[in-house]
């Protein structure tokens, strides 16, 4: 993260900047002071930090950095340069850099509207959970054209090398999305996909509660799949391909078929390994029999008009609450004389939401909205009763 440290800021008259970027407002922490930000369309915060031996540390938040570098490095830059003295020393790239292009076959995950473009030109579609080197998806995409090939793997360098190779082979059935699988399928209408593929998942045998699959993620995977839809893992563990039939076998409707050591058409670099191991090689396929309803609809999130701002600053705590399937932890409070902001994490246990909450004139999620999902709303629905309680 670019930074700089100065022994002094001046004494701050907000707004101020340039044509490009202004530096709106001010709040404060308990141990940092946070500058709201805009170069343009991008919003951020930049953060001011006193050292030990008085010095001030000054970067970006990690929370809520914009997509481009180069509007954080020009920031610092401007902020260097109009509110502070003496600079001790210094991490920003001065010279211009080219920003890269957005990559057409990676999406994020709060543009599924962009997705849903894409798949809906298919005939299929098909999902492959933690793609690693990309062999078995680019195999798919090359052999069925007609098929929306959508991977999910949270490793971002097996993501941006396949994306490079799917772009090579000109391969444009393929979209790569950076994300906890179980997250996505929540988000997916009912009764969309056709396949889903597993391929050597890590076990976890050690620490089961950390695998991919879970009753919660075989209700997603029957949910999500087409009647006549196939989920199929490959494993070189019978461990875990015995717990993902005892998992699968819990739902209602279920059809499994078993099998060992049977030759794939593509060799993943783990099987190669496998195979030179002599390790047995399991198949597991689920047969989705059921026709499933739509998720249940939630409600946006939203807050209620009013709180106290001045309760709520002298009642704030460090407070961690936890439900069934999601939590709650608020952070840390910033404040000036007209706004609180407070820096709050919840949402699922396996792909928490870090946000910002804004109280002033309205209460709203700032910066960043997060995803619409029932961990999240749940989870929303905590903060809005913890806030009314601490405005009391």
């Amino acid at each position: 993260m670019p930074n700089f440290i100065t022994n002094r800021i001046k004494p701050l008259n907000f707004a101020f900047g340039n044509d490009d970027i202004k530096f709106e407002f001010e709040l404060f922490g308990r141990c940092e002071r946070l500058i709201f930000t805009k170069n343009h369309d991008e919003e951020f915060f930049i953060t001011i930090k006193q050292r030990q031996d008085g010095n001030f540390v000054v970067k970006g938040d990690k929370l809520s950095k914009p997509p481009r570098l180069s509007s954080l490095q020009k920031a610092l830059c401007l902020f260097r340069d109009t509110a502070c003295d003496k600079i001790l020393s210094q991490a920003i790239q001065n010279k211009s850099q080219k920003e890269p292009n957005k990559v057409e076959n990676i999406v994020n995950i709060n543009e599924l509207g962009e997705l849903k473009d894409f798949v809906e030109k298919y005939e299929k579609i098909y999902i492959e959970i933690g793609f690693g080197s990309g062999r078995h998806l680019l195999f798919r995409a090359k052999e069925e054209p007609n098929t929306a090939i959508i991977g999910i793997e949270v490793y971002k360098p097996s993501m941006e090398q396949t994306s490079k190779l799917a772009r090579a082979s000109k391969f444009d059935n393929i979209r790569l999305i950076n994300t906890d699988a179980r997250l996505l399928l929540s988000l997916l209408p009912s009764n969309l996909i056709d396949k889903i593929f597993l391929h050597f998942p890590v076990p976890w045998d050690d620490a089961p509660h950390r695998r991919v699959v879970s009753a919660d993620f075989a209700m997603q995977c029957e949910r999500v799949l087409k009647k006549g839809g196939v989920f199929e893992l490959r494993s070189d563990s019978l461990a875990y391909t015995n717990f993902t039939s005892e998992v699968f076998l819990g739902l209602k409707n279920a059809k499994i078929f078993i099998q060992k050591n049977v030759a794939n058409p593509v060799v993943s670099k783990y099987e190669d390994r496998w195979q030179r191991q002599n390790k047995d090689i399991f198949d597991l396929y689920y047969t989705c029999e059921s026709i499933s309803s739509e998720s249940k609809k939630l409600n946006e999130l939203k807050f209620d008009d009013f709180y106290d701002l001045q309760k709520i600053k002298q009642n704030f705590s460090n407070l961690t609450l936890k439900g069934d399937d999601y939590f709650v932890h608020f952070e840390e409070l910033y404040s000036n004389e007209n706004l609180l902001i407070i820096r709050v994490a919840f949402g699922a246990f396996n792909k928490p939401e870090h946000s910002f909450i804004k109280l002033g004139k309205g209460v709203k999620y700032f910066i960043k909205a997060p995803l619409l999902t029932t961990q999240n709303a749940n989870a929303h629905e905590k903060i809005k009763e913890i806030l009314a309680k601490w405005s009391r």
